[in-house]
């Protein structure tokens, strides 16, 4: 009974680690679709606190024109409002949450099967065993 009851404690502690994986995973997709609005989607940018007017801009990755690179020379207020290192940051700080989520959600996982692998490897031993007596 003992090593049943350990067994249980076992897979119950490689679903939490599973589950903290899946939670760093969204955690890490939250991320990637936090870049991907700061890289492809337009906006607008006051030049004063109450503008009326709003400057409208071109999402930072698809656009023909160069302000996403070159609206600083030309004096855009477009370039200075969603700058590279912002969306790389992001995207940058996905890569460890996103690395940690995978080997805790495979080392959850893992850990898992080889229990059920285990317990269904000493029951066929018991019923062989019973076979045998």
């Amino acid at each position: 009974m003992r090593s049943r009851e350990f067994d249980r404690d076992f897979r119950d502690q490689a679903g939490r680690t599973r589950m903290w994986g899946i939670a760093l995973l969204s955690l890490a997709a939250l991320l990637w679709a936090w870049c991907a609005v700061l890289l492809l989607t337009p906006y607008e940018v006051a030049e004063e606190p109450d503008d009326q007017y709003p400057a409208e801009c071109e999402s930072r990755l698809l656009t023909d024109r160069g302000t996403a690179n070159e609206g600083l020379i030309r004096g855009d207020d477009c370039a200075n409002e969603r700058d590279w290192p912002e969306a790389t940051a992001v995207l940058g700080l996905s890569l460890p949450v996103s690395v940690a989520g995978v080997a805790l959600f495979t080392i959850g996982t893992v850990t898992r099967r080889m229990s059920s692998h285990g317990q269904a490897m000493r029951e066929l031993d018991e019923l062989a065993d019973r076979r045998k007596s």
